[in-house]
């Protein structure tokens, strides 16, 4: 179904899907554990949960709470990969890896292991690392909200907000996040000072959004060079599929493996709930509920996304109806 041929979305059978899936996550009894290394997440009502599913004619499906904004944390850190590539291509890779880490998303040990490489963007020291390349040619007052720029493009709505709150709050306990900058400082593999890293990548994890916002916010990565508004280039299309590559295989830490095997599309998930979701050539899904698992990984968001998969017969494996 996610393959090249593509075939119409029945968007009453998904529109059906969505609300069943809402009332059934609306009547869960467990809900995971809300983060609490950034205090102000572990504030949020662990109960609250949205989905939203933006199809490529442009249809969005919602429910539950799909306006509510929250802080989308480490999926900003697809956004950032994706400025990367457009901006240094594969010379990415000669300082950060593409491989699951194996260890926690914010391991020390894993990066003093690997010489200040990180095993792949989407953990915390892949994260500072890449925000180090988007540093390049600027320097003091010109330190950019780069991603927050990129994703408000992405959306269409002008500027978007940062929970500012949430930014205090990591800058008071991050500290774990500095040593992980330190450390690559100290291979050379940061070029930039630390605090100046630090600055663009807690207010890049720090951006708000709903799930209508962030399932638009992922659209580019669902589209090919065949998409409708003939927008997307082949070096578009191209960066896209690698950056799906690793959603899929690192997107969801020590928990990608098993989410594959539930759910079967690449996604990247935040500690703030979200999980943003793609199914190439049909939909971008974003799902936010604040309680997570032992991995780190939005429990009921997680979930959802597994019944909205096999449901409407969704996964980058193959289908399993008959079209």
């Amino acid at each position: 179904m996610a393959g090249r041929n593509r075939t119409d979305i029945d968007h009453e059978l998904l529109k059906k899907v969505v609300d069943g899936i809402a009332v059934e996550i609306g009547n869960a009894t467990e809900w995971g554990k809300n983060s609490d290394y950034i205090p102000e997440l572990a504030k949020v009502d662990t109960r609250q949960f949205g989905i939203a599913v933006l199809t490529r004619d442009g249809k969005t499906i919602a429910g539950g709470a799909s306006e509510t904004q929250f802080s989308i944390q480490s999926i900003s850190k697809v956004f950032a990969l994706t400025l990367a590539l457009k901006k240094h291509g594969d010379k990415v890779w000669k300082r950060v890896g593409k491989e699951p880490s194996g260890d926690p998303y914010n391991s020390i040990v894993d990066m003093e292991r690997h010489k200040g490489i990180p095993r792949n963007p989407f953990i915390n020291a892949g994260a500072l690392v890449v925000d180090d390349m988007l540093l390049d040619d600027r320097a003091g007052d010109d330190i950019p909200d780069t991603v927050r720029d990129f994703i408000a493009e992405m959306i269409g709505e002008g500027e978007i907000g940062i929970d500012e709150d949430v930014v205090a709050s990591e800058h008071t306990s991050g500290y774990t996040n500095k040593a992980l900058a330190n450390l690559a400082k100290s291979f050379d593999n940061l070029h930039h000072e630390v605090a100046d890293v630090m600055h663009i990548y807690v207010r890049q994890c720090a951006v708000a959004l709903s799930c209508r916002q962030l399932a638009r916010a992922g659209r580019y990565l669902m589209l090919d060079r065949e998409d409708i508004d003939d927008k997307v280039s082949k070096q578009d299309a191209e960066r896209a599929r690698r950056v799906n590559a690793i959603m899929l295989t690192c997107g969801q830490y020590d928990g990608s493996g098993d989410f594959a095997y539930r759910v079967g599309l690449p996604a990247k998930s935040g500690v703030g709930g979200g999980i943003l979701a793609i199914v190439p050539n049909t939909a971008s899904i974003a799902v936010w509920s604040p309680g997570l698992d032992e991995n780190g990984n939005s429990l009921l968001g997680t979930l959802a996304l597994e019944r909205l998969s096999k449901r409407m017969d969704w996964s980058i494996f193959g289908a399993i109806r008959r079209v």
